[in-house]
């Protein structure tokens, strides 16, 4: 099931709401409840994959309770090491154990070898995100960062929490921890209204801009390499562009707002990521939370700042290679995370700490926006070799008109409008505007103006929908 699908908006949503508010403002009774509702939500479109996310939750419970225990350091690492173990053991068979086999099938096929063929695995919806939470309790209680939860069903909560489960934002243990027990008591009427209003500018993100987008980029993306020019190419580029930014950031405006209504509060993922003006400033503004995972759960284990200027580039560079697998199970992926590595290491050589002002300053900007561009098309071309005919095509200069291409109208409307609302926030007016209302800090008038205009934004995007065309959450494959 999908944030934007009419069954969630219609049915799904309405009840679970209806239900939760009506219930006794009793801890155990509304986590029941919440539990319930969000196994029914994951097992809706993956009901096999229910019992590994219940089995693991309670290993993971048990085994991090008895590290907590102990005293002894080497105790502590053993008892860390089997839940790590797991979680990145169970990731690593699910996401890429097809990725491996396709590559040693290649391997064989070099020297005319045939091997049996591995029935195909399919993937669990949102285990790239659950898995790297379950880590995140195992490291902090490890760390002493928090306390471990003492009940189960504290902590499978925690993991089961429907908003953020399948894609996102990954929510590090100590930022919600003492939330399971307290946001009871910010479950009131000002953050329902305010997470509503939040949630419907996620939806219209999703279906009145991303979903137009996607129409344009998927009809690019399919066209043969050889009836690519230039302006076609760079057309499809930027609707992919986007696409994935109102796409992702739609998801975790929505799943910030559900949690929202509920009382509790759940860590920005998107920071107006494209006016960044370097590809370091672009990593601190978008998917916020994995940049914090990465950060805090691998590059500083491996060393961080701390080390050689030389180790702490090649760290830089491991984290963004990893951070591209993580994406997915494909070269092109890889390739796109040593693409941003590369240009980050760069920057770390060349760039200078202090913020660069007036004409570099724009410079910056637009050399940003392509080096970000033109990494989407690997990020999207599941092929490296289509990847990299498709930006030869962008950087051919052929403006020629031989091939007949349907440019979908709607669109250039769409692009120019989802441009300015990626840009508007270069001006600082404008910034401190949407911080008030991404903030929650909206006077009475202002909630009760934004709630209207949520609820037609809400029904106009029903209407949307109903047509029947419908794009899934791009992160969902993640």
């Amino acid at each position: 099931m999908v944030f934007s699908s009419i069954l969630f908006l219609t049915v799904f949503l309405p009840l679970f709401l209806l239900g939760y508010f009506i219930l006794p403002r009793r801890i155990a009774v509304k986590h029941f409840y919440f539990q319930a509702a969000s196994f029914i939500f994951y097992a809706w479109g993956a009901p096999k994959f229910v019992f590994i996310i219940f089995f693991t939750t309670i290993i993971d419970f048990y085994l991090v309770k008895k590290m907590d225990s102990y005293e002894d350091g080497r105790k502590r690492k053993l008892f860390l090491l089997f839940p790590v173990l797991m979680n990145v053991g169970l990731l690593c068979y699910f996401k890429y154990a097809n990725f491996f086999m396709d590559n040693v099938d290649w391997l064989f096929g070099l020297v005319h070898i045939n091997i049996a063929p591995m029935a195909r695995i399919l993937l669990p919806i949102g285990i790239s995100f659950f898995t790297f939470e379950s880590i995140t309790y195992s490291v902090d209680v490890y760390r002493r960062v928090h306390a471990p939860l003492n009940k189960f069903w504290e902590y499978q909560m925690y993991i089961i929490f429907f908003p953020k489960l399948i894609a996102g934002p990954i929510v590090r243990y100590h930022e919600i921890a003492d939330q399971l027990q307290s946001h009871i008591k910010f479950d009131n009427f000002d953050n329902r209204i305010k997470g509503f209003i939040r949630f419907c500018i996620g939806l219209s993100k999703k279906v009145l801009i991303a979903n137009v987008a996607a129409q344009q980029a998927d009809a690019v993306f399919a066209t043969e390499s050889s009836h690519l020019t230039t302006t076609i190419a760079w057309v499809g580029a930027l609707a992919y562009t986007i696409q994935i930014y109102f796409d992702f950031s739609g998801y975790s405006d929505m799943a910030i707002g559900i949690s929202k209504m509920l009382g509790f509060t759940l860590p920005e993922n998107f920071n107006s990521p494209y006016t960044s003006k370097s590809i370091t400033e672009f990593w601190r503004r978008w998917h916020i939370t994995l940049g914090n995972w990465m950060k805090n759960y691998l590059y500083i284990p491996l060393g961080g700042n701390r080390a050689s200027k030389g180790r702490v580039l090649m760290n830089l560079f491991i984290v963004f290679l990893l951070s591209g697998l993580w994406h997915g199970a494909g070269w092109n992926f890889v390739l796109w995370g040593a693409y941003y590595g590369v240009f980050l290491v760069l920057e770390r050589l060349t760039i200078r700490k202090k913020a660069p002002s007036g004409m570099v300053s724009y410079l910056g900007w637009i050399y940003t926006f392509v080096v970000v561009v033109v990494g989407w098309v690997f990020f999207r071309q599941r092929n490296v070799h289509a990847a990299l005919l498709f930006t030869g095509k962008m950087f051919s200069f052929d403006f020629s008109h031989r091939y007949v291409f349907v440019y979908n109208a709607e669109f250039f409307f769409i692009l120019i409008v989802a441009l300015l609302f990626s840009f508007c926030t270069l001006n600082g007016t404008i910034n401190k505007y949407q911080e008030r209302i991404f903030g929650g800090m909206l006077g009475k008038k202002e909630m009760l103006l934004y709630g209207i205009l949520g609820m037609a934004a809400y029904y106009i995007c029903l209407i949307s929908l109903s047509n029947g065309q419908f794009n899934p959450f791009i992160y969902f494959k993640f």
